[in-house]
């Protein structure tokens, strides 16, 4: 997979021959292999023309853009990868059958129940004791199947999550304390590290299904509505506790993420800008880590799951094969 690149500096982006350089405000000339870019993320204050997009168009690259404090702002995505009017036809086709859009929702809220519970389960055996929380996650799985609405499925969804995140003020060292689910803004050092997190996995889906021929606009568990890709809102609930959470877990807790990393203004908790490049940094290696796919028989990397998953739903359209969602196995 072709990696991606975050510019937290101030300055301007432009094509310069046949690569992409970034000069910053001080004059500083620094180059990105463009031929080897899934992405470009945005965090610093960065001017560009559309002599740069339509470059970066060619190559397929997306610019994810970051704005005030790093809150997610939107992206500017090169063509598909794919285009088909059957797929768009299809998916619609789905979203229009409330029984069809259902069961794709499920399986969405399937995923995600189980890897929340991956991850309570790990920290269950190591020191801690949340069996309380995991009865919940394990009910709410089984009440699924006899939930027949979306918005119900949206209920029982929050009603894991809130299990889920019940076991937060345990898992983080002393110092942190999570206190529920708080945004826009975040009010604390673990609501603004999981804000955070949920974009970039939101970021990185939205770069995944635009390498298939699926409208990231048409959605199932999500309603679809303006200016947002509601398909990657699905697809990343499925991978934020394996994606975004982890990463959080361990930053913290090996302590390279401290307080100070955290700054507090107008009401809000937000990450440094030293704070953030030390959670990208790690959120990008862990999307290049792999791990052996058990129908593939090779190893694929985290990010390529992302993409994998959009595969997935595009042939569950097409064909009928049952849409399994991506369930954490190692």
């Amino acid at each position: 997979m072709d990696r991606n690149y975050h510019i937290f500096s101030d300055g301007r982006l432009e094509r310069y021959n046949d690569t992409v350089r970034l000069v910053t405000l001080d004059g500083e000339k620094k180059y990105l292999p463009i031929e080897k870019a899934e992405a470009i993320y945005l965090h610093g204050q960065i001017e560009y023309n559309t002599r740069l997009v339509s470059f970066l168009n060619k190559h397929g690259t997306a610019i994810h853009i970051f704005g005030w404090k790093d809150y997610y702002a939107g992206s500017v995505m090169p063509n598909r990868g794919q285009t088909s009017g059957q797929t768009l036809v299809e998916q619609v086709r789905a979203y229009d059958d409330a029984e069809h859009r259902t069961t794709i929702a499920r399986k969405f809220v399937a995923g995600s129940i189980h890897n929340m519970r991956a991850n309570i389960a790990y920290y269950d055996a190591r020191e801690h004791s949340f069996g309380s929380a995991l009865e919940t996650l394990d009910s709410t799985a089984d009440r699924l199947q006899n939930t027949d609405t979306v918005e119900a499925l949206m209920g029982v969804e929050a009603t894991a999550r809130r299990a889920y995140y019940s076991t937060f003020d345990s898992i983080l060292p002393d110092g942190f304390v999570f206190n529920g689910r708080h945004y826009n803004p975040p009010t604390n050092e673990a609501n603004s590290l999981i804000s955070f997190g949920n974009s970039l996995v939101y970021a990185n889906v939205v770069s995944g299904i635009r390498a298939t021929a699926l409208d990231p606009a048409v959605s199932y568990l999500h309603e679809p509505g303006e200016r947002r890709y509601s398909l990657a809102l699905d697809i990343a609930d499925v991978f934020k506790p394996v994606l975004a959470d982890r990463v959080i877990f361990r930053l913290l807790n090996r302590k390279q993420l401290t307080p100070s990393d955290f700054e507090t203004e107008l009401n809000s908790c937000l990450l440094t800008e030293s704070g953030r490049k030390t959670f990208s940094k790690a959120f990008e290696e862990t999307l290049e880590q792999t791990v052996n796919h058990p129908q593939l028989n090779r190893k694929v990397s985290y990010q390529y799951l992302l993409r994998i998953e959009a595969y997935k739903l595009k042939k569950h359209l097409l064909t009928g094969e049952e849409y399994v969602p991506f369930k954490r196995w190692w």
